[in-house]
């Protein structure tokens, strides 16, 4: 990491631009290896729930653990992961809606295709209803104004719980169709994780760089504001790459199955080392992120599919909730 760190800097003035080049960089590779996967059969529900959580949430994890690393401060994790998951649930999947007159779920003719659909319909349905449970959790046990080190063990504990049972679902869904995974996903694999280190090294180079700065351009407390633009942006080409190719169910499931990255991921991770504190406005943005997954789980459920007049009402919720927070 060092030697990294030190190649970075000695680009001198053009050490940021070079960053945050990486970072950009690294997400378009992760497009295209998550793009020749789904070309050898590995289906959207599983791309959308299991490998792009972790690729577009990788840079969310690195921001907790390098700010973890370095002492800082908690409320940036909350305002980071909290700025990720509302974006997701507005922005992210309503303005694909609008541009690609998208306003639900592909469907396709025939019979596979179909129980495919339903069943993709249902699994987004669970993943909508875990972004509920698990803000639920962390809105109450932050009622008490911090959360924990104990209360990170919780949110770690309900995360690998999730994960093991998405695992168990798509392994019981591979013997019941009697599917295989291409035997090139291991080598995949390895890239998917080469870009994401590629990420680790620019996260954690942009961060440590910021924290040095004189901050008369940009306070010390936007930095959660400022990473958090940073690290949607990988959510931003997975949801418009995908809606260009009419492939609303995959722009559904990944930003949904991303909001279970950072809550309960990455704000148990860092509690684990330092508390997070609580504030009043932190507190409603739950409330409101609650209201979001609650609004995309009735349309999904009842319609499979979010009207366009919603998706415009959604965007501008993404407007209030920048406008609040920075005021």
């Amino acid at each position: 990491m060092d030697f990294f760190h030190h190649a970075i800097s000695s680009l001198g003035n053009a050490a940021p631009y070079a960053a945050l080049f990486l970072f950009i960089l690294a997400n378009f590779l992760v497009i295209w290896r998550l793009e020749s996967l789904a070309a050898k059969g590995v289906e959207g529900t599983v791309l959308g729930t299991i490998f792009m959580p972790f690729c577009s949430g990788m840079g969310n994890i690195i921001f907790a653990l390098v700010l973890a690393r370095h002492g800082g401060a908690g409320s940036d994790v909350l305002i980071n992961c909290l700025f990720n998951n509302i974006t997701n649930l507005t922005l992210l999947i309503a303005a694909p809606a609008l541009i690609w007159k998208m306003s639900g779920l592909s469907s396709k003719k025939g019979k596979a295709a179909q129980q495919a659909y339903h069943i993709g319909r249902l699994s987004l349905s669970l993943n909508l209803v875990a972004v509920l449970f698990f803000t639920l959790i962390t809105w109450l046990l932050s009622a008490d104004g911090s959360l924990s080190r104990m209360d990170g063990f919780v949110f770690l504990a309900l995360f690998i719980f999730w994960l093991c049972f998405h695992l168990y679902d798509v392994q019981k869904t591979n013997l019941l169709q009697k599917k295989r995974y291409p035997k090139s996903l291991p080598l995949e694999a390895f890239l998917l994780l080469l870009c994401a280190a590629t990420v680790v090294v620019s996260t954690d180079w942009l961060v440590e760089w910021f924290q040095q700065q004189d901050h008369s351009w940009a306070p010390q407390h936007l930095l959660g504001w400022l990473s958090g633009v940073l690290m949607v942006l990988p959510n931003a080409l997975l949801a418009f790459y995908y809606g260009a190719k009419n492939r609303m169910d995959v722009v559904y499931t990944s930003q949904a199955g991303d909001a279970h990255i950072c809550i309960p991921l990455c704000i148990g991770l860092f509690a684990i080392f330092s508390p997070i504190p609580s504030s009043p406005f932190l507190q409603q943005s739950m409330l409101g992120l609650m209201a979001l997954a609650g609004i995309h789980l009735f349309f999904v459920t009842c319609g499979g599919r979010l009207p366009r007049p919603v998706a415009a009402v959604l965007i501008m919720a993404f407007a209030a909730f920048i406008y609040l927070g920075l005021a």
